[in-house]
Parts: C-alpha cells; sequence; structure tokens
C-alpha cells in the first residue's frame, strides 16, 4: 500500500475512534455536572460508584480491542465465515465475563460497598446507583463487539454515529430523571437523584445497542450466520481468548497501576495533589488521537496479515511510528499552551497551586512525546501476535520499577512534587527501549507461517 494511502486510511479510522473516547469522558462529565447540584454526598456515591463500574466497562473494552485484531485480520483474509466464527467468538467471551461481572456486583455489592467506604451516608446512594448501572455491564459486552466489527472494516463512523445518539439521549434524560420537572401546579416529577443518573444512562446505551444491532442486520456485507463445527469453534475460542486475555490483563494493571498513582500522590501536599487532579484530564483526553492512531495502524496491520499481503508491512509500520511522533509532538506542543493559560482556565486557585503546576509543567509537556511512541509500539506488537510480550513489558516498567520508585520518593524520602511527577515519564523511558527491540525483532521474524499461525486454522 503506498505511503500515502496508508496514512489517508488510517487518519479516516482514527478520527471517528478519537472523537468516541472524547464522548465517552463528556458523559462521565455530563453526569457529574448534573448530579453536582444535588450536594456532596450525592456526588461522592456517583464518583464512587462509577469508579466501580467504569473499571469493569475498561476490561470489556480492553476484551473488544483484542477481538478487534483477530477481527481485523478475518476481514483481511475476505473469509464471511473467519469474520463471522471471530465475532461470535469475541461475543461469547464479552458475554461471559460480563455476566460473571453482573452476577458479584449482584450478590456482593453490600461488601464492596462497605470495603470501598466506612460512610454510611453514602452507602444507600452508592447500592442504589450500582443496582441499576449493572446493567450497562451487559449491554456494554454486545456493544462494544459489534463496534469492534465495525472498526474492524474500516467503517468506525458507523458506531460514532453511535455515540453522537446516545449522548443527548442520556444527557436529556439524566437531567429529568434527577432533577424532575415541574409543568404545571398539578403535574410536577420531583426526580430521583443519582438513580436517575444510571437509569438515564442504561435507556441511552439501550437505544445506542438498538441501533447498532439494526445496522449490522440492515447491512448486506455483513454476514455472521455460519454453522460451526462444535469441536473446532471451542477450539477458535480458546485461541482466540488465549490472544485476547493479555490485553485484557494489560489494560487492568495499567488501569490500576494509574490509582495507584494517584493514591501514592494524595500523600504529597494538597496543592501538589490538586495540581496533578487538575493536569490528568487533559492528558487523558490530549492523548486520545495518539492512541486512535495507534488502534487504526494496528487494524490496518492486521488486515494486511489476514490478506497474505505483507510486502509493504515494515514500511508501514515504520510510517505509523512516524506519525505517531510527529503527532505526540503537537499534542505536547498544546500542553505547552495549556501551561501558559492554566490560571485563566482556573482563575480561583491558590498561589501555592500555581507554584505547583509550574514546576511540573515540563514533565506533562515532555510526557505525551515519549507515551505516543511506546503507545503505537504497543499496539502494532499487539496486531504482531505478541500481546503477552507486551503485557509483561508494561507489568515490569509499571510494577517492578516505576510505581515502588515512586512510592520511596513520597513515602521514604519525603520528595517534592516534581520527582513525584517525574515519575510517569520516566516509566514511559524504561519501556520504549524493549519495546523498540521488540517490534525490531518481531518484524525481523514474521512471515507468512507467523501469519498463518495467528488465523486459528
Amino acid at each position: 500500500m503506498p505511503s500515502q494511502s496508508y496514512i489517508r486510511k488510517n487518519f479516516s479510522l482514527a478520527w471517528p475512534l478519537a472523537l468516541n473516547a472524547l464522548l465517552m469522558q463528556s458523559m462521565l462529565m455530563i453526569d457529574t455536572l448534573l448530579v453536582s447540584p444535588l450536594g456532596e454526598i450525592p456526588l461522592a456515591a456517583m464518583g464512587i460508584a462509577t469508579t466501580v463500574i467504569a473499571f469493569v466497562l475498561g476490561i470489556q473494552m480492553a476484551l473488544a480491542n483484542g477481538t478487534q485484531l483477530v477481527l481485523s485480520r478475518a476481514v483481511g483474509s475476505g473469509s464471511q465465515a473467519l469474520v463471522a466464527k471471530a465475532f461470535w467468538a469475541g461475543l461469547i467471551i464479552n458475554l461471559v465475563g460480563a455476566s460473571s461481572f453482573f452476577i458479584l456486583l449482584t450478590l456482593f455489592d453490600q461488601p464492596l460497598v462497605q470495603m470501598i467506604t466506612s460512610n454510611e451516608l453514602l452507602h444507600q446512594q452508592i447500592t442504589s446507583y450500582l443496582s441499576i448501572s449493572k446493567f450497562l455491564i451487559l449491554y456494554t459486552a454486545v456493544t462494544q463487539v459489534i463496534i469492534a466489527l465495525y472498526n474492524s472494516l474500516g467503517r468506525s463512523k458507523v458506531p460514532f454515529k453511535g455515540y453522537l445518539l446516545e449522548l443527548p439521549i442520556n444527557a436529556g434524560l439524566s437531567y429529568f430523571l434527577i432533577h424532575g420537572v415541574s409543568l404545571t401546579n398539578s403535574i410536577e416529577f420531583q426526580g430521583i437523584g443519582v438513580e436517575g443518573a444510571a437509569i438515564g444512562s442504561v435507556i441511552a446505551i439501550t437505544v445506542r445497542l438498538i441501533y447498532l444491532v439494526l445496522c449490522v442486520n440492515a447491512d448486506s456485507a455483513i454476514a455472521l450466520a455460519f454453522k460451526p463445527d462444535r469441536k473446532e469453534f471451542k477450539y477458535n475460542i480458546k485461541r482466540h481468548l488465549i490472544e485476547i486475555l493479555p490485553v485484557a490483563a494489560n489494560m487492568t494493571i495499567l488501569s490500576i497501576g494509574a490509582t495507584v498513582y494517584q493514591l501514592l500522590y494524595s500523600q504529597l501536599t494538597i496543592h501538589a495533589y490538586v495540581a496533578i487532579t487538575l493536569v490528568m484530564p487533559w492528558i487523558r483526553a490530549g492523548t486520545q488521537f495518539m492512541t486512535a492512531w495507534a488502534h487504526s495502524s494496528a487494524i490496518t496491520i492486521s488486515q494486511a496479515i489476514g490478506s497474505k499481503k505483507m510486502d509493504g508491512l515494515r514500511k508501514n509500520v515504520d510510517i505509523s511510528i512516524d506519525v505517531a511522533v510527529a503527532m505526540s509532538f503537537v499534542c505536547a506542543l498544546f500542553f505547552a499552551g495549556f501551561a501558559l493559560v492554566v490560571q485563566d482556565v482556573y482563575p480561583d486557585l491558590e498561589p501555592s497551586t500555581y507554584a505547583a503546576l509550574t514546576t511540573i509543567a515540563p514533565l506533562y509537556v515532555f510526557l505525551p512525546i515519549i507515551r505516543g511512541y511506546n503507545t503505537v509500539h504497543g499496539h502494532v506488537l499487539r496486531a504482531l501476535g505478541k500481546t503477552t510480550a507486551v503485557f509483561r513489558i508494561n507489568f515490569i516498567g509499571q510494577w517492578v520499577i516505576s510505581i515502588p520508585l515512586c512510592a520511596l520518593i513520597i513515602v521514604g524520602f519525603d520528595g517534592s512534587i516534581f520527582w513525584a511527577f517525574a515519575i510517569q515519564p520516566f516509566e514511559e523511558m524504561v519501556k520504549a527501549l524493549p519495546f523498540r527491540h521488540l517490534a525490531r525483532r518481531s518484524l525481523n521474524e514474521f512471515d507468512i507461517n507467523q501469519a498463518k499461525k495467528l488465523m486459528y486454522d
């Protein structure tokens, strides 16, 4: 594939993926804004409950991302039977996982809530929110696999339209259910508080699920019906699970690691902790386009592997890395601009907080450069079937080296915010060389036989 065609194809895939991620983040922000007038207790209850749900949804998305690679290879092969087999295997795995989490939240919601917080004022509201929002887990299991199917087909705009449909429904319904409405003196709905946010989210994702199912049924290019041999299909599910489990494990350890970082940062001064808390959402949002580019690169490379047309594989990987690095520098410039106007964005902070933000500015400006490099390497390596190796690099870099070092700096040496936050770019630097070495070696070793092994047939 010519360089310009490869870049153009990847960007057409990447921008809806990036906007999808931003819309997902904005949904949580909207719910938080809608609940905030109710006071600290409802807001804290929703924050804790959504953290639990978001953790489970993150694992489901990671499983679906693994399935996306399998589906992309099947799409590249041109075999509808392989696409159908990969889709149903991924859906079964995700639904089994979702059902397990659903049952656990149903049976053990009270012990979980009591373990998270000792504040009894929060218990009832957290439990009420979880009792409704846990249905998101079941619906997301289906929607994420359908989204993976469309992304693997190179049609990421279809899921993007689904998010555009869901967002206003979620916001409007949630506002109505949280705060109520008064039409006349005799016609009035009081609103049900935090539970209303959960119901609004469940109804909105139900609408998106119906939209996606209708899109699949109406699409003549998608044929998911097939007659599987039971033994062969069980083997396919097993191989599928073996490949995607490290992807889910990778996401889980990185997510838990991010939480541990936040807990460690909470041991700093209040001004330092507030500074980091203010910066982190901008870092997550600003790096979405780099992540989306990495996802689209993995899809395109997986399609090439499935088609057995790998003459330009190394060249396309190099292009993916070069573009990711260029995007990383643009992101760094954006963060540099943010650092210059941060006092205008947050005008009512104390001088000590502004001083802390100034101290870590060089670090969060540099962070996306090295993180973008690692992100694209990680996704390319997963496309080459190296999911376990990627997990190993991330685990060692974060849990064996960086988190213990961060704890030592903060707890052991009572270090400053600069050295504590510097561990995040340091972690990325620790992982960069192993990622590059593994990518070069994997590309040198990858051939038609390696591609056949990834097809499960």
